[in-house]
């Protein structure tokens, strides 16, 4: 196996952990919160998804599947097609209310172009220094390990949410 190969099995698995997540879900379920300050499964699924989505069209030098494919109008959110989830306030996260099956159909459209990305990276691009603001600088390589970290977080947490919802 390949560096590409282990992170494409690895990136191929979020849909499938986002779907359990979101399965037979109203969209006042995914909107559920467990304080008035707590992030929503909608909205931690759709900030997965963006995330990974603004980060690996910066690395592949791409647009993002967000602004090119249709989802900004498709989800309709009240804030800039930029936004991505970073630092928004709980009146924000409360206006991500969207259909559980949008949210899995973006991620995987995602997921797609991330997996197009890996079957195209050389084995020297891994080493590609792409940020030069930290100490040591990041490469293509850790960056990817990094979004996936953070993909993996915040669906884990939207699994722990629809845990707290089954059971209240």
């Amino acid at each position: 196996m390949t560096p590409s190969d282990v992170l494409i099995d690895a990136f191929s698995r979020l849909p499938a952990i986002a779907r359990s997540a979101v399965d037979g879900l109203s969209v006042d379920d995914l909107a559920w919160r467990a304080d008035p300050e707590a992030n929503t499964i909608a909205w931690l699924v759709w900030h997965t998804a963006r995330g990974q989505d603004a980060q690996v069209a910066d690395l592949a030098g791409s647009d993002e599947v967000w602004s090119v494919d249709g989802w900004v109008g498709a989800f309709g959110l009240p804030f800039s097609p930029a936004e991505m989830g970073y630092g928004m306030s709980p009146a924000d996260v409360a206006s991500v209310r969207v259909e559980g099956d949008l949210l899995v159909a973006y991620l995987e459209a995602v997921t797609l172009r991330t997996r197009g990305y890996l079957d195209d990276l050389d084995a020297a691009s891994w080493d590609d220094v792409v940020d030069e603001q930290w100490d040591p600088p990041v490469t293509a390589g850790a960056r990817l390990v990094s979004i996936l970290g953070d993909c993996q977080q915040h669906l884990g947490q939207a699994s722990f949410v629809r845990g707290l919802l089954d059971r209240r």
